[in-house]
């Protein structure tokens, strides 16, 4: 029985954080046992003064408030007659902290948010902190796949109450999925079923994806898929039992089941409106691709909401609601749904307001709004606002907000948050590409002309053949609808020996006007008028096309020609885009009169796919054609088109493709012709280890076709060279640079062809 009044004691004097002592008034505090913190410091936490009456509850309370500082790891308070004694022991500061084995993960971000939560250099060492940031970093790990991870932190003393702390990561090997399997199912194979994941076994671009390696999230992902795609095809009451994750005792493989009751097929017996139809009714049954009689889909369900609240939202109901609620038969196995609609208030757009626009005028954003101050809100403005900020490439980023203005009820206020990109410089460098060989280059150009959306550049380049001065003014808005025009001087040299084609020179000088008339949001027509004079220089040695041509026509013409031009771009990104078409018809032609009369017509199409997060498909196709009329026989040989290299098919030798220099001093130089079939199809996808949405470079697995064909000669796609190959792209400091390796995949005898080329400094094509 002695034993139970001395363990309560013991225990009383654990629990007491400061001597029981009676009050007293405070006349001086002594604080003992600091070593690097101040004390006055201690003095600014501790919640007692001088002067202050202190208890034993005030003082539990002064120690509390000492603690949740976290400098100290013991705080006792006592008394020494009138002055109150402040005894502590701090916690150890962080000398140096080091992070080592880390691979996957970025160690500057890392360290980053490490001192975030306060462990770096000079803060105070909290043990709880580093355990839990070493789970934390578990939890990044296994988020990548990284079961085996094995995290150690050691922490090693140091003189004056210092410690190194050492963070000691061993990665181990990403664990993947070795088995999805799928039990329950009998409607459909497991096969395509599995084609609803992202997650999947080891597959040939799995190094890309990513796909093999677990995700908890992304699992999540899939089974929502799963759901949807089973609702979608009409069964309603499907339903995931129960999903188990294992893995194996190396922690290197993964082992992936989902158990599912797949219930009946529901046929939809008809669906109703009911609520506040501002939209008549029969307006709103063509918003309704549920049919009465069809399968039951979840996605045409969801559509037609959407549908509906979109165009609600069109007309101003920012705030419309939009609710199918089904009356399930389970007897007959069938449902009906009734659309409830509330639209809600009419909303007004009371202000449009730009945020971020430090160099560039309001004007200059404010006029690719089509969602305007005063006007009834409309979802589909904005989203089309939003993407023609974007196509003026003057931004890196564009964001809408619409909150709601405090106080009412129906006004929102419009948002616009932009991020410039640096697009007026100055440039002076060196580039080589495959076709210009070294190029030396100076520019002067300003996207951005005194922050109205002008541009104005200014560049001369000079290469192994070509040598070119060239001055360039654009005004977006020349008129007030959005007509542009665009004022061009230049001035080319050309040595074409140098290049390896049909040898002649050629000094040309020209002006030209160019507008850009908009005929929707994304067609333009443009309209130009230019003046040329071509000198040419022959001589034996000179291509036979060259020669011939000189004694027909001499070798100093002039020519007055006109262009016209339509434009179709609903690309998403001016840079890398992802989605989106285009389509260009372009035509030059000489005016009746001028020394020369032919014209020219280029035709192109292109387009972008995404097929996954990560990969899209591009597909592009272009048609050239030209000739002469009137007293010119033939399209001027200068003007001809040529194909191979970088720009067009990869694999064969720069402009090699085509007619050759026949019955010449130079048989087997090309001297192009005047028609040109192109063709490519490309995956592109990021660089490996980079974000799926980089800007600034990626890769793609390309196939290239061309041919160009000489006059008389018909249009044969049998006749067409095919490439395919790896190519990498990347926006380098120093300028675009583009490297492809490519194989020709049907080389005829006297082709020349290329594995590597590389263009750096020039304009990707």
């Amino acid at each position: 029985m002695k034993v139970l009044p001395a363990v309560l004691a013991l225990c009383m004097l654990f629990a007491a954080p400061a001597y029981a002592f009676e009050s007293f008034v405070v006349k001086d505090i002594r604080v003992v046992g600091l070593e690097r913190i101040s004390a006055g410091t201690v003095f600014n936490y501790l919640p007692i003064k001088v002067g202050n009456t202190v208890t034993t509850a005030s003082a539990n309370e002064a120690i509390k408030a000492l603690f949740k500082t976290g400098f100290f790891r013991d705080v006792i308070i006592d008394r020494k007659g009138d002055t109150l004694v402040v005894r502590v022991v701090e916690r150890p500061s962080i000398a140096n902290i080091k992070l080592t084995g880390v691979k996957e993960l970025d160690k500057s971000a890392l360290k980053k948010g490490l001192a975030q939560v306060g462990l770096a250099k000079g803060r105070v060492l909290d043990k709880s902190v580093l355990d839990q940031m070493e789970q934390d970093l578990k939890a990044q790990y296994f988020a990548r796949g990284y079961y085996a991870v094995k995290i150690k932190s050691t922490v090693t003393p140091r003189p004056r109450n210092r410690v190194d702390v050492n963070v000691a990561v061993s990665e181990g090997q990403v664990a993947k999925i070795r088995q999805i399997t799928i039990v329950g199912n009998h409607s459909f194979s497991e096969k395509k079923l599995l084609n609803q994941f992202k997650l999947s076994t080891p597959t040939l671009f799995s190094f890309l994806t990513k796909n093999d390696q677990y995700s908890k999230q992304q699992l999540t992902g899939d089974l929502e898929n799963l759901r949807a795609f089973y609702q979608n095809q009409g069964f309603l009451n499907f339903n995931i039992d129960s999903t188990e994750v294992s893995i194996s005792p190396d922690k290197r493989q993964i082992y992936i089941t989902v158990n599912i009751t797949e219930g009946r097929r529901y046929m939809v017996s008809g669906y109703k409106l009911a609520g506040n139809l501002i939209i008549p009714a029969k307006t709103m049954r063509t918003l309704i691709s549920v049919k009465p009689g069809a399968v039951f889909s979840r996605k045409q369900v969801v559509d037609s909401e959407k549908r509906i609240s979109t165009r609600l939202g069109d007309l101003g109901y920012a705030f419309a609601n939009v609710n199918a609620m089904p009356e399930i038969d389970r007897k007959n196995a069938t449902v009906a749904f009734t659309f409830y609609v509330d639209p809600g208030r009419r909303v007004y757009v009371r202000r449009v307001n730009f945020f971020g626009n430090n160099s560039t005028d309001d004007d200059v954003l404010r006029r690719e709004m089509r969602q305007f101050e005063g006007a009834s809100f409309s979802s589909s403005n904005i989203k089309l606002s939003r993407r023609l900020l974007q196509r003026l490439s003057l931004f890196d980023s564009v964001n809408v907000e619409t909150p709601a203005v405090p106080g009412t009820s129906d006004e929102v206020d419009m948002n616009v948050k932009v991020k410039e990109r640096l697009v007026n410089n100055f440039m002076a460098g060196i580039g080589y590409s495959d076709v210009d060989h070294l190029l030396l280059t100076a520019s002067v150009t300003f996207q951005n002309l005194f922050g109205t959306g002008r541009q104005l550049s200014t560049s001369v380049d000079t290469s192994s053949y070509d040598k070119h001065v060239d001055v360039t003014y654009t005004n977006p808005y020349y008129t007030l609808n959005g007509v542009s025009r665009s004022l061009s001087i230049y001035d080319q040299q050309i040595n074409a020996s140098a290049a390896y084609i049909a040898a002649y020179d050629s000094s040309t000088v020209g002006a030209a006007v160019l507008y850009g008339i908009p005929v929707g949001e994304f067609r333009t027509v443009n309209i130009g008028l230019g003046v040329e004079r071509v000198a040419l220089g022959v001589d034996a040695g000179s291509a036979l096309v060259a020669q011939n041509f000189v004694a027909k026509y001499g070798t100093d013409n002039s020519v007055v020609k006109g262009t016209l031009g339509w434009d179709r771009n609903t690309l998403d990104n001016p840079i890398f885009p992802r989605k989106g078409t285009y389509q260009n018809i372009g035509a030059e032609v000489t005016v009746p009169g001028s020394n020369l009369e032919y014209y020219l017509i280029r035709l192109k199409t292109g387009g972008y796919q995404p097929l996954s997060s990560r990969l899209t498909l591009e597909g592009r196709a272009e048609y050239d054609f030209g000739g002469g009329y009137g007293n010119t026989q033939d399209l001027p040989f200068y003007k001809n088109f040529y194909a191979g290299g970088s720009s067009t098919v990869r694999g064969f030798s720069p402009e090699s493709l085509g007619p050759k220099d026949v019955g010449g001093p130079n048989p087997t130089l090309p001297v192009g012709g005047d028609r040109r079939v192109l063709a490519n199809a490309s995956l592109l996808f990021p660089v490996p280890g980079t974000a799926a949405d980089n800007k600034s470079m990626r890769l793609s697995v390309f196939t290239d076709a061309g041919m160009v064909y000489g006059t008389g000669q018909p249009v044969e796609l049998g006749q067409l060279r095919y490439a395919a190959g790896l190519a990498f792209h990347w926006y380098s400091p120093v300028g675009p640079l583009s490297i492809s390796v490519a194989e020709p995949l049907n080389k005829k005898p006297g082709d020349n062809t290329e594995l590597f080329q590389f263009t750096l400094g020039t304009t990707f094509q």
